[in-house]
């Protein structure tokens, strides 16, 4: 399991500062998702800013060995040295370890790092990000918080909602068509483009009453005039799907260098994780479990990323139970609402079938052996007849 804490680790972001502040080299080594992508771009620009040499690698799974280098571990604490990501975003202990090295952080890049990680970012505790990134221009308006100016592109591959048109764009500008919008919206357009989609977000015969809290995330945005997305929450989403997909595209946006190539790229990615994710659920079977709910799907190892967004978009807007599994040929990924230690499970149950599994304290992952592994789910709960994977799964959510 990634995050298991290493006995030595450091999180308290002075103490970070000040071993990075006399370190010759820095290797950061980041958890492959948005809140902690943006944490190890805030920390590399303080180290950029220092003339300190730095390197920053994501991975699904950053297991660390400690050598020579200072290593410091973001979104996980498996180096002696860390930047952790369990009880409050990455972005937020980097933030202060770069302010604490004489930094002016990114408040942009930051405040889509705490949206990564789901957070409100009207809570109290990013105060100071929000107060800096409003100083540079960032202003909150009405609308759905998407990365490109295009509503219908924005809204069809966004992976913060589960709509009817989700992965399907001439849909969704069929939708904002029959709404006779203006060329140019202004803040009445705005908010009608909100009203509907989260109309269709919520109305759903299968949508959960979690489903109008999700949507938290993605309605009243924080526009960025001069970002390198539209909007924070949509820089968070293009964030989430890079550090997946494109990782070395991740990289280059959280380092600042935005250029077309680089954006477009991201863009590329983010367009296509979500119409896969998209495609995949809406052919996807289902099962009810009474401590799970299971979504059974044909990707492979190719699309763990995609499998991932799954479980949480459905946790989000689908599930009647509080965890979801996803399952495919040799992966699954798992979300809760609460933090239950999926990683954990998911390692336990992955093991009972000769893999690995990983995760934080509300999502999980996991490689399988798929050998005799072939029997199907079906949507009568009460069957025996389940995925050798969700039936370890089942088991050690209970142990």
């Amino acid at each position: 399991m990634s995050t298991a804490r290493s006995a030595n680790a450091e999180t308290a972001p002075a103490a970070v500062a000040s071993a990075l502040a006399d370190a010759p080299f820095v290797r950061v080594v980041a958890r492959a998702d948005g809140d902690s992508l943006a944490a190890s771009g805030i920390l590399a620009r303080a180290l950029r800013s220092a003339d300190t040499p730095f390197h920053v690698q994501l991975r699904p799974n950053p297991t660390v060995v400690d050598d020579n280098d200072t290593v410091v571990s973001v979104g996980a604490t498996t180096a002696s040295l860390a930047v952790p990501g369990d009880d409050s975003p990455a972005t937020l202990a980097a933030y202060r370890t770069a302010r604490e090295l004489g930094d002016t952080p990114d408040s942009t890049l930051a405040l889509a790092g705490v949206a990564a990680a789901g957070e409100s970012l009207a809570d109290d505790a990013y105060d100071s990000i929000r107060s800096a990134a409003e100083a540079a221009g960032v202003t909150r308006r009405p609308g759905v918080g998407v990365p490109v100016g295009e509503i219908a592109d924005g809204l069809a591959h966004s992976t913060l909602l589960s709509a009817p048109y989700s992965g399907d764009v001439e849909a969704a500008r069929a939708m904002l068509a029959e709404a006779s919008l203006p060329a140019e919206l202004d803040a009445d357009a705005h908010r009608r483009v909100a009203s509907l989609a989260a109309l269709d977000a919520t109305g759903a015969d299968d949508a959960t009453p979690r489903a109008v809290e999700s949507l938290d995330r993605v309605l009243r945005p924080y526009a960025t005039p001069d970002g390198p997305f539209e909007t924070v929450e949509g820089y968070a989403d293009v964030l989430c799907t890079v550090a997946r997909e494109r990782p070395g595209t991740g990289v280059a946006l959280a380092l600042g260098h935005a250029t077309d190539a680089t954006r477009r790229a991201a863009l590329d990615a983010w367009r296509n994780h979500a119409l896969e994710a998209h495609t995949v659920l809406r052919e996807a079977d289902t099962a009810r479990f009474a401590d799970c709910f299971v979504v059974r799907t044909g990707v492979d190892a190719d699309s763990l990323g995609a499998v991932a967004t799954i479980a949480r978009l459905v946790r989000d807007f689908r599930s009647p139970e509080p965890v979801v599994l996803v399952v495919g040929d040799g992966v699954a990924a798992a979300a809760s609402i609460d933090s239950c230690e999926l990683g954990q499970t998911m390692a336990t149950a992955a093991a009972e079938l000769g893999g690995a599994g990983y995760g934080r304290g509300d999502e999980g992952e996991a490689r399988f052996d798929t050998e005799e592994t072939d029997a199907p789910t079906t949507s009568d709960a009460s069957t025996t007849d389940q995925h050798p994977f969700t039936a370890a799964f089942r088991e050690a959510l209970r142990a």
